[in-house]
């Protein structure tokens, strides 16, 4: 349930339009309970010789009217919360775009494009599930499971009903024992999910270079393994999770013996009537879902847990770079003072650049000559900020570039890199 606990932020910004979904679960909830009366009322007619067509047409009536209710209280809630749950999926969306655009390149150098994309396609779907799906399941199961029950003790038998549900606990055991092994393996599913992505943004990047060095066929068996390696780790996940139904299913199908058998020993000595025993029969049936609900409401939590730890860990990243809010706004005019003593990238102990010192006059143009991998592009990429953790000052104006706001500084350098970059602004 700590997911819950970790979305609150958003269902404490919402929690007008989940109130509204969850009165539609209950309306939802408390008209279902009329059909199953109805029923075992209309039973008690036929088996006593008292059904008039007067009262079949009574009985009739309230059926369509429930059944008009019950199109309404779906369309509520289905409205209010797959909604709201659309709405959290699009506001993570930006969110984590907005932190992939203002992160610094040292970021790009630790995740990979095929990991940040899956980071955005597949662990927000997962999270969206439990704003969505996730608040269903746990509210409906609540909500239908308890009116069910205390229509099945106030209207039919609170002993039958004690003794159809004594399975019941047995669900909560299997849900807290496989809900924590699916939370560890869907965290690992979801990281063979980000390599695979990677392997296969990599490959479809690189085509030109793999085909024009003949290295298809040991790029295809790569991503062979990666593929077996992500199936294997899939396969426990889907173990894991096929556990809940079959099992669910047991523990109803013992309920169902149990109704049959003492609810038929009731009905013989008279302390219910045979259409309470359909009617009851027919409440039993409502309480299929909610135990459903409680199986998927674990795998449900344990997998948007899981992706809603794996996003929040790279939100969490901090630029190295740091725009400098009280900065200057105007753009950068005169001359280019450049004076790097020492420069590594991160993550190479490597000099990329020592004692770099030179100036370029207002209107002058300067040309940098070198071998590949001289440090000719590394020059510009600090000018550009890319990188700050360089020892020394680069000047523009007179001004250290980090004194200057990234929208004043970068708008006022042109940039054509080696690798091609076209984008569409419409």
């Amino acid at each position: 349930m700590s997911i819950f606990v970790k979305l609150g932020w958003y269902f404490k910004r919402e929690w007008k339009i989940y109130l509204v979904g969850l009165f539609g679960l209950l309306l939802t909830a408390l008209v279902g309970i009329v059909p199953p009366r109805i029923i075992g009322n209309l039973v008690d007619s036929i088996h006593n010789g008292k059904l008039t067509a007067k009262y079949l047409a009574f009985l009739l009536i309230v059926l369509t009217i429930v059944s008009f209710a019950q199109y309404g209280a779906r369309y509520l809630w289905r409205t209010a919360i797959w909604g709201e749950a659309a709405k959290l999926e699009k506001v993570l969306r930006n969110r984590l775009f907005f932190h992939y655009t203002s992160m610094d390149h040292e970021f790009f150098q630790h995740y990979r494009t095929g990991d940040l994309m899956a980071h955005a396609t597949n662990d927000l779907s997962a999270i969206q599930r439990v704003a969505g799906g996730g608040i269903l399941q746990f509210a409906d199961s609540m909500i239908t499971g308890g009116t069910t029950l205390i229509a099945m003790v106030t209207l039919i038998d609170w002993r039958l009903t004690l003794i159809a549900i004594l399975p019941f606990p047995l669900l909560a055991v299997m849900a807290r024992y496989l809900g924590t092994k699916i939370h560890f393996a869907f965290r690992d599913s979801q990281a063979a999910f980000s390599r695979l992505n990677n392997k296969a943004e990599e490959s479809i990047t690189g085509i030109k270079v793999i085909k024009g060095l003949g290295q298809q066929k040991e790029d295809m068996q790569d991503f062979d393994n990666q593929v077996a390696r992500t199936i294997n780790i899939n396969r426990r996940v889907n173990l894991l999770d096929s556990m809940f139904d079959p099992m669910t299913t047991m523990i109803i199908a013992l309920s169902y013996v149990i109704t049959i058998v003492y609810g038929g020993y009731l009905v013989t000595n008279g302390t219910i009537t045979i259409g309470s025993l359909v009617s009851f029969v027919s409440y039993l049936a409502m309480m299929i879902w909610p135990m459903f609900a409680i199986g998927m409401l674990f795998n449900t939590l344990e997998r948007g847990n899981a992706s809603y730890d794996r996003v929040m860990d790279l939100i969490n990243q901090k630029s190295k770079v740091i725009d400098d809010p009280n900065g200057v706004a105007t753009s950068p005019k005169g001359e280019l003072d450049y004076d790097v003593k020492r420069f590594s990238y991160p993550g190479d102990k490597r000099l990329a650049l020592q004692d770099i010192d030179f100036k370029v006059p207002a209107g002058k143009t300067v040309g940098l000559v070198g071998k590949v991998g001289s440090g000719k592009s590394t020059i510009l990429r600090l000018i550009l900020r890319q990188f700050d953790n360089y020892e020394g000052t680069i000047k523009f104006g007179g001004i250290d570039i980090k004194k200057y706001k990234m929208d004043a500084l970068i708008p006022a350098i042109g940039y054509v890199p080696q690798d091609t970059f076209l984008r569409l602004v419409k």
